[in-house]
Order: C-alpha cells, then sequence, then structure tokens
C-alpha cells in the first residue's frame, strides 16, 4: 500500500528541527527536573473566567454542530476587534473561525495556491509553514531575514524572490526572533506583493506582546486589504492554546470560499468553546495585558542578564514570548549549544537552526517559566556560553 507524496513529503528530511525538544520532553517523562525553554505555551493556564464561561455554554447546551462559518456572536466581535485596532472597515462577512492559528494557514494556502505553485515565506520562520504550504502542493520557498538588519526582510530580498509566486507568508510580531516588523518593512512588504500580483497571508497571533514598536497589521496598507488574509488566534492574546480557536479575515468573497472550505475539512469549532473567546474577547484589553505581563517582565530580566557579559548577543526583542540569542562567538551550532545545554544543565532551548538557515548560531529562549527559574536558568545559559567561548 502507498501513502500520498504529499503527506510522505510535508518534512522531506525526515526531520521537522524539534529534536531537542523531544529530547527534553522524554527526560521530561522520565522524571528528570529540565527547565523548558523551548515551546510558545503559557506557564499560566486559561483565566477561570473563560474557563467558566465556557462550562456555562456546555452545560447549557451548546455542544452540537456549531454554525461552520463561526457563531455570529464571535464573527462580529473579532470584526470589530479588527476594525477598532486597524481603521480598516470590518464586518462579521470577512471573518471565518478556525480550529486554531494553525488550521487557519492551512485554510489561507489552500485559498490561493494552486498545486505546483510557489509559496513564499520569510527565513527564520515558525516550524510548520514550509510543511503547511507542502500540505496543500504549493512550493515553498524561504526570503532571508538576517540577523544583522535586527531579522527584518530587506526590499531588496523581497524584490530578489517574488517573482513568479503565488502568495507571501509574513509573521509579526514574529516568531522565533522577536521582531516587529516595522512601517518601512512593512511598506516593502506591501509593494512587493503589489508589484508581482501576490496574495499576502499575515500572522498575527502575537499582536498583544508588543514592548517595542507598534504592531501594524499589513492589511491596514494602502491598496492591501483585497488581497491580504489576516491570521489571528486566541492562543497567545488570551492563554487559551488547547482550546483551539482562531480566525481568518479577509475579502468578503475569499471568505465565502474559506467556508466551503471548513465544511469539507474542519466543519467548524465546538459552540461551548466559540461562546467562550467571545466572552474573552469582551473583557477588552485587560485581561490580554494580564496575559502578556509575563513576558514583559522576563524581557527586562533578559536585557538586565545580556547587558552583564559580551559572548551572547541577543537580537532585539520588540514582541512575542521569545529572546533570539546570538551564541556565535562560542563557535558551536545553535544545534550543538542547545543539546550541550540539555545535557550538561538541564535547560532545554531551540536551536536557531530549527527554523530555518538565518538563525544559524543561535537558539531561541522561550520566556515561559515564572521569573525566578526564567532568570536562574538564563544566568546560566550565560555562563555556559562564557565557558565555551574561552
Amino acid at each position: 500500500m502507498k501513502l500520498s507524496h504529499r503527506i510522505t513529503h510535508l518534512t522531506p528530511s525526515g526531520s521537522d528541527g524539534w529534536e531537542v525538544f523531544y529530547k527534553a520532553r522524554g527526560l521530561v517523562a522520565q522524571g528528570e527536573p529540565i527547565i523548558e525553554l523551548t515551546i510558545g505555551e503559557h506557564d499560566i493556564r486559561t483565566h477561570v473566567d473563560i474557563l467558566n464561561a465556557m462550562n456555562k455554554s456546555a452545560k447549557g447546551g451548546h455542544t452540537g454542530y456549531a454554525s461552520v462559518p463561526g457563531t455570529p456572536e464571535l464573527r462580529r466581535a473579532v470584526a470589530e476587534r479588527i476594525q477598532e485596532r486597524t481603521g480598516v472597515r470590518t464586518t462579521a462577512e470577512n471573518i471565518l473561525i478556525t480550529p486554531g492559528g494553525q488550521a487557519a494557514l492551512f485554510a489561507t494556502h489552500n485559498a490561493v495556491c494552486d498545486e505546483g505553485d510557489t509559496a513564499l515565506f520569510i527565513d527564520p520562520y515558525y516550524a510548520t509553514y514550509p510543511g503547511t504550504i507542502r500540505g496543500v502542493g504549493a512550493i515553498p520557498k524561504s526570503i532571508p531575514a538576517r540577523p544583522e538588519n535586527g531579522f527584518q526582510p530587506s526590499a531588496a530580498d523581497l524584490n530578489a524572490n517574488a517573482a513568479g509566486a503565488t502568495s507571501l507568508l509574513v509573521n509579526t510580531p514574529n516568531n522565533p526572533t522577536g521582531a516587529v516588523y516595522s512601517l518601512e518593512t512593512l511598506a516593502a512588504i506591501g509593494d512587493t506583493c503589489i508589484a508581482n500580483d501576490l496574495w499576502l497571508i499575515s500572522d498575527e497571533v502575537y499582536d498583544t506582546q508588543i514592548w517595542d514598536g507598534t504592531h501594524i497589521s499589513p492589511r491596514a496598507l494602502p491598496d492591501m486589504a483585497e488581497r491580504t488574509l489576516v491570521v489571528g488566534s486566541m492562543s497567545k492574546s488570551h492563554a487559551m492554546t488547547g482550546s483551539r480557536v482562531g480566525w481568518v479575515c479577509g475579502p468578503k468573497e475569499v471568505i465565502e470560499h474559506m467556508i466551503n472550505l471548513a465544511t469539507h475539512t474542519t466543519y467548524g469549532v465546538p459552540g461551548y468553546i466559540q461562546d467562550a473567546a467571545h466572552f474573552a474577547l469582551g473583557q477588552g484589553t485587560p485581561l490580554e495585558d494580564e496575559v502578556s505581563a509575563p513576558f514583559a517582565r522576563r524581557r527586562e530580566i533578559t536585557e538586565r542578564l545580556i547587558a552583564t557579559q559580551n559572548v551572547v548577543k541577543a537580537s532585539p526583542t520588540q514582541g512575542a514570548m521569545y529572546a533570539m540569542l546570538d551564541i556565535r562567538a562560542t563557535g558551536m551550532s545553535g544545534f550543538d549549544f542547545a543539546n550541550d545545554l540539555l545535557d550538561t544543565h538541564q535547560i532545554a532551548t531551540m536551536p536557531g537552526e530549527s527554523f530555518g538557515t538565518s538563525a544559524a548560531g543561535h537558539v531561541r529562549v522561550a520566556m515561559t517559566v515564572d521569573d525566578d527559574r526564567y532568570d536562574i536558568a538564563l544566568h546560566t545559559l550565560l555562563d555556559f556560553a562564557a565557558t565555551k567561548a574561552n
């Protein structure tokens, strides 16, 4: 029996670059006291008030099939949130509710890419991006964002890679680098899309985690609303990672086709989860600020400790819950550094190489343990790097 080429070649090398993470999780399962600074999982759980709203909805009977596009109430709430924050007119007809941001990424590429089309994305990238593109039958092509430019993609690199492509996927605030794209960068992205007739897919799931600069949705740029599909999620903004509720915002006619796709794939999101998301959005920015506050504190810890030494450099951590650390002064790859740190000090980080080639010689640190443990872990990492550099 033969499996499809598409499913067996999602990760054609046989690796998704997360071996250190799996190794750390194996040690945890064996009872080892590993400090995990790997994935973007909050160290706080979903707020009890959100869970109460979910429980009330479920007990109230909203456990059957929900409307495939999303409940009218949640679609309106998401549209109002987006319009308020971007100034772009947005209605419920511009919104499709999805089972998390990952399903939204898959749906958007299905919407705009045919078999064999070239789909662009920025390197470094969130680990699922190339496989998501391959999963719809398109061909992934990366555009470098270089550490010397603060991991902001340049107009020259965008233009050099755009000819003949169908779509461009961007992510700001960025995972894994923490970069928040500047207006200049976004203008270059918009110009490239218009000049090359590209669809823009904008992954904005970290839009509530801004430490430096301003989040600008490229959908708000001139002439971009009709060629941009925005991916959003409750996972990072409201610590609802396991609830799996996200959305796509785009032109009405595109959303209508994507609703048809959802009918044939996910068949929507459970109603009681949508009701909980609607409740959460109704709490406004105070709840979002409460969820993001720990990462703002740990970003300050990162900057304070980095300033005490001269071996490890930190890329500007402008947003999201990560710090990208440059360990090239040790002479080690990010992969070797992360493995050795785990073996000798029981601290798990992600090699920069897990996210593409542009972050080689870096490690990504997720700021997802309590402040004291984070301080100790980062201090240990820096001391470890110093011994390797001597």
